[in-house]
């Protein structure tokens, strides 16, 4: 099990309103990239390089839309189209990983109204985590330089001897690390896999429609909530 890292710093009506059951949350899961994050320019930059180094082509930006969230194998396979023999994706792996860690940050930001968001839930003391397939490693980097005044109470990313989400595995790990059971949990995510993580660690949860997939995607998948700016959540927590 991953160690957790500590960092300082109901539908939505036809009218809009947001219902949200009455018992009483005390911990918010988010995941990471399209949801805290967008990432999407810097995640397509690194796979076109693995590509162009295995002499593919590249792919469009928006592919990595659907290509991101399931791991960086899946990414990797995705990309590439056709079956590849494992060697190859192995080298792609890590040919994106290496050109990642040295311009992650090139397009990388905080989606507008998060660090908000962030500040108003330290605010009312509830513990925060980040539950992400991104690789551990690169989870934290990520974390921790985006949003490093905003206290995370544990950081997982994807590690080899975990299964990915939407297995709840992780999910259950880190709520473990926050001390809370699924029913005081809320998990915030952009995709499918998120929703499913959510619904089957027992989290209440909620899709957002800023991130990397479209709002059909995140009801059919099971989110309990639909939210479409992020200080929508606060209200969805009272």
């Amino acid at each position: 099990m991953p160690d957790p890292t500590q960092c300082v710093g109901p539908w939505p009506t036809p009218a809009g309103a947001l219902h949200f059951p009455s018992m009483r949350r005390s911990a918010v899961v988010f995941d990471l990239d399209g949801t805290l994050a967008d990432t999407l320019a810097d995640i397509a930059a690194a796979g076109n390089h693995a590509l162009n180094a295995l002499g593919r082509p590249p792919r469009p930006v928006e592919d990595y839309r659907l290509l991101a969230g399931q791991g960086l194998r899946s990414l990797v396979v995705e990309a590439l189209g056709d079956p590849a023999p494992d060697d190859l994706v192995e080298r792609g792996m890590n040919t994106f990983l290496t050109y990642y860690a040295r311009h992650r940050f090139d397009h990388t930001r905080a989606y507008d109204g998060v660090t908000d968001l962030l500040d108003a839930l330290n605010a009312r003391g509830l513990r925060l985590g980040v539950l992400s397939n991104k690789p551990h490693h690169e989870t934290l980097a990520v974390t921790q330089a985006l949003l490093p005044r905003h206290r995370f109470d544990a950081v997982i990313g994807h590690q080899d001897d975990t299964p990915l989400k939407p297995d709840p595995t992780s999910a259950r790990q880190l709520m473990a690390s926050l001390g809370v059971r699924p029913e005081e949990c809320v998990y915030v995510g952009d995709t499918k896999v998120d929703m499913l993580t959510g619904r089957s660690a027992g989290m209440f949860t909620i899709g957002v429609t800023w991130g990397f997939r479209e709002e059909q995607e995140l009801r059919q998948h099971g989110a309990e909530a639909i939210i479409h700016e992020p200080m929508d959540l606060l209200e969805l927590l009272h």
